[in-house]
């Protein structure tokens, strides 16, 4: 069967919807980018310079896509803010992202005090205007500095490396800071049917265990965490196979004053590490419904070690006159546990 690809876009209050007349369509080329990886997730349009749809900068915007041979709504994959309109004298290309551009532009000096990394972000997000979603609490840190010299959306990726944190905007463009625990939604990709370019690429684990300190500390009480000390022996996290001779990853946080957050710090390095040791991506059929916090199964391959369940870690949809509707999914394991890898 053939799918015809449908997409709706409203920005600035202007809307256009090719549900019910695809063919009527301007799009020259659409592309949604949203990537764990990078700080801000991003549309781009290029539109025939016709009709009365003309997004001017800073106009919102949302991006719904799906088929029309299909019954039911379009998948909204996208929501945020146009950066950058520019108009040709035969095309328009628009350009946009997500709020995670406000948390990149804004910075404060500013200690925070028995505070959960959670507690941090909430804060930050409230400070910056930009919508949260789910945000879990994760460390308990007795004190925290936000400095300057970086912005929002980087101290924010430092909380979410040592609590095992994922952090990212979701398809209402609202913040997610959590643990990755199964994924929302796990959506199969069989290799006979679905899946049209695959590459998985396998590496080496960097490191065999990792040990976590912090700056100081005392095993009197979190109360005492000011206090110098010449003695971390509780105050160290340990991670990974520790009676391995092999290399330890270093992780040297000023944050890390008591024993407990040194050993979550130390857990979410050594997971980390472990996950990484298998990632990939695969071109599929347009596939909406694939979005960040999700899992997809591999299913059909010859190399049975393959048909796994991994984290999606980044989505590509794109549009296009001559190639139609795709889905570039980048992922990673999630069993730590990967022996023969």
């Amino acid at each position: 069967m053939s799918l015809t690809p449908a997409y709706k876009l409203t920005v600035g209050g202007q809307l256009v919807d090719t549900t019910d007349e695809p063919q009527a369509s301007t799009l020259v080329d659409l592309l949604v980018r949203l990537d764990m990886h990078v700080a801000s997730d991003e549309f781009q349009l290029i539109l025939g310079n016709i009709g009365h749809f003309k997004p001017e900068r800073e106009d919102d915007g949302i991006i719904e896509l799906g088929y029309a041979d299909q019954e039911g709504e379009l998948i909204q994959v996208a929501k945020g803010k146009v950066d950058s309109a520019k108009k040709g004298s035969t095309r328009d290309h628009i350009h946009g992202y997500s709020d995670a551009v406000i948390l990149l532009r804004s910075f404060t000096e500013q200690t925070f005090e028995s505070k959960t990394a959670g507690d941090i972000v909430k804060d930050l997000a409230s400070q910056a205007g930009v919508n949260t979603a789910n945000i879990e609490s994760g460390i308990n840190f007795p004190a925290y500095v936000i400095d300057g010299q970086k912005s929002f959306y980087h101290h924010m990726r430092d909380l979410a490396a040592l609590c095992g944190f994922d952090l990212y905007f979701d398809s209402d463009n609202q913040l997610v800071f959590q643990r990755f625990s199964g994924g929302n939604q796990v959506h199969v990709f069989n290799h006979a049917s679905h899946i049209i370019e695959l590459k998985v690429d396998f590496s080496a684990p960097l490191s065999a265990k990792v040990e976590a300190w912090g700056e100081s500390g005392s095993n009197s009480g979190n109360e005492s965490w000011a206090w110098l000390t010449k003695d971390f022996s509780g105050l160290t996290g340990n991670a990974g196979d520790i009676t391995n001779n092999g290399t330890t990853l270093l992780l040297e946080k000023p944050a890390l004053r008591t024993g407990t957050a040194a050993q979550q710090a130390a857990d979410a390095a050594f997971t980390e590490l472990s996950r990484q040791r298998v990632r990939g991506h695969l071109l599929s059929v347009g596939r909406p419904q694939v979005k960040l916090g999700d899992t997809i199964r591999l299913s059909g391959l010859p190399e049975d070690e393959l048909n796994l369940i991994y984290q999606v870690r980044g989505v590509t949809h794109r549009i296009t006159k001559l190639s139609g509707f795709t889905t570039q999914v980048m992922f990673r394991s999630i069993d730590t546990n990967l022996a023969g890898f």
